[in-house]
């Protein structure tokens, strides 16, 4: 199984922000979920990537590629989705078939089609007349048509509702089998990365402060609800974040067997990525 995307030390700085030693890996036939708060540096990584703005430091292989260097051989089999359909209102679908086809050699037209089928999208009408859950799959419907190996999707289910969001997870899954291919997905809706993503990878201002499998992550992190007395009790080596409220206190925990073997009076409750972010976030260490 080889690795999709490599990114060892990037760096890049826009003077009152800066990414910081990037180092992530995005093995075939896997899902890696990058999430953050807004500026964090998601955005900014993906356009490195895609080498729409110029690292200053650092070393990235799409495909096996350099970004840069064989910029055009790392795109040939890269599908990309935004959080925005940038197909100009009005187009219609064919109209986009025919802008894109000349761009890929595997170009697929009755792919893109049965796809257009598939999600129930007229060839005819015009994109402005769509809904954002349509845009969207369309946007998908273009991102597939050339047989991509690699899928980059900047909050791509952003703002769609349960069930299209669903439906498009799906096609994710499917993507997937196929352990040549691979998916690079940022987003907000953190439940849609529990469901999918084999791999997390969070980034805080730009830098990643956690990077594992999901699964590792869910199963050992832990959430811990006390008293303002039974937190100054805990070992500070033993919690990585802490938030105070009106009702009590919280801490987040790394190891969530370890500390109730240590702590076995108080409640440790398996985290959410949500969790996680808003401790890491809104936290404070102790």
């Amino acid at each position: 199984m080889k690795n999709c995307i490599e990114i060892k030390g990037l760096y890049k700085s826009y003077g009152d922000f800066s990414l910081n030693n990037i180092n992530l890996t995005l093995p075939g036939g896997s899902i890696l979920g990058l999430i953050g708060e807004n500026g964090a540096g998601k955005t900014t990584t993906i356009k490195c990537i895609l080498n729409l703005i110029r690292r200053d430091a650092g070393e990235i292989t799409v495909l096996g590629h350099d970004n840069i260097r064989e910029e055009k051989l790392a795109k040939q089999d890269v599908g990309i989705v935004l959080d925005e359909c940038f197909f100009h209102d009005t187009l219609r679908p064919r109209d986009v078939e025919k802008i894109l086809a000349p761009a890929y050699k595997n170009w697929d037209s009755d792919l893109f089609r049965s796809y257009l089928d598939k999600f129930g999208l007229p060839e005819k009408k015009l994109i402005k007349e769509f809904s954002r859950g349509m845009k969207m799959k369309l946007s998908l419907s273009a991102a597939l048509a050339h047989h991509p190996k690699l899928l980059i999707l900047d909050e791509a289910t952003a703002g769609l509702d349960p069930v299209i969001r669903d439906e498009i997870l799906d096609e994710f899954l499917g993507f997937i089998q196929d352990e040549d291919h691979a998916i690079l997905m940022s987003s907000h809706i953190t439940s849609d990365l529990e469901k999918v993503a084999d791999y997390i990878a969070y980034i805080h201002q730009g830098e990643v402060v956690l990077s594992d499998a999901k699964d590792a992550i869910l199963d050992s992190y832990g959430r811990v609800g006390c008293t303002a007395a039974q937190l100054e009790a805990i070992d500070p080596r033993d919690i990585l974040r802490t938030r105070k409220g009106t009702f009590g206190c919280e801490a987040l925990v790394a190891d969530r067997s370890a500390f109730a073997r240590k702590y076995p009076m108080l409640l440790v409750e398996r985290t959410t990525l949500e969790d996680i972010m808003l401790f890491v976030g809104k936290g404070e260490a102790k």
